[in-house]
């Protein structure tokens, strides 16, 4: 449903039809459990020491919502998806660039039966087919790494404002995800994770909305923040005695 279906359906006017299509139908959501969860967290969980933290906050969590993590190596999207409550991942769509993960057939195709990812435009080339908007209206939770680009030390890149405005305009909250060590286990460059299973943590905060007045830009500073105090908060403990780049940030 398109978000000016949405709007006229709640004022009483004729309500469009449902949308059925890959990211909500019940048989993919089926395949992807299978390759998710029998596929891909075995091995990533098998590659690395994982900790996770914080899921008893998300028990009231449903419908669409968007989750914004920090992001520095190919290892964050498995690990959240993961991570995550079976419910809260079984219809997420991952926001994934279009140059990259949507150029070749092959690549397209694993994207989708993995983590049901949806293209992400980095340049101004509009190449985006699908609405991040129409999907949460849909109920359907989106992934997002507002940074863009996967960091090359663990240091945060800068935020865009993408991901607070389209939860605000879609009145959904964010999920904070902070990601610990993960650019330590695979850094980026790498083709697979360090031998050794190396630590690394998923840490959710408490589900976050913008308050009355807040700019996009604002919002997504408070999201910043918090990210950035529960990666503080928690890596000592996670990465343990691994060699470790993931100093204290401001």
């Amino acid at each position: 449903m398109s978000a000016d279906a949405h709007d006229h359906a709640t004022f009483g006017g004729p309500e469009a039809p449902p949308v059925h299509d890959r990211f909500n139908s019940p048989y993919q959501a089926a395949a992807r459990f299978v390759a998710q969860r029998g596929l891909l967290k075995p091995l990533v969980w098998r590659l690395t020491d994982v900790t996770v933290i914080g899921r008893e906050r998300l028990k009231h969590v449903k419908g669409g919502f968007v989750a914004v993590a920090n992001h520095s190596s190919h290892l964050d999207t498995p690990l959240i998806f993961g991570a995550l409550p079976r419910k809260l991942a079984r219809y997420m769509a991952a926001g994934a660039a279009a140059d990259y993960f949507f150029d070749v057939w092959w690549r397209r195709g694993l994207t989708a039966l993995f983590f049901n990812a949806f293209p992400v435009a980095r340049t101004r080339t509009r190449t985006r087919s699908i609405s991040a908007k129409s999907l949460l209206v849909r109920g359907v939770p989106l992934l997002v790494f507002p940074e863009g680009t996967r960091s090359k030390d663990g240091t945060f890149g800068p935020f865009k404002p993408g991901a607070a405005a389209l939860a605000t305009s879609s009145d959904v909250p964010c999920i904070p995800i902070a990601l610990i060590g993960v650019n330590i286990a695979h850094p980026r460059g790498t083709n697979w994770p360090k031998r050794g299973r190396l630590p690394v943590g998923v840490v959710f905060g408490d589900p976050m909305r913008s308050t009355k007045g807040e700019s996009a830009d604002d919002f997504t500073e408070r999201i910043r923040l918090e990210i950035l105090r529960m990666k503080n908060l928690h890596a000592a403990s996670i990465l343990k005695s691994a060699p470790s780049s993931e100093g204290d940030q401001q």
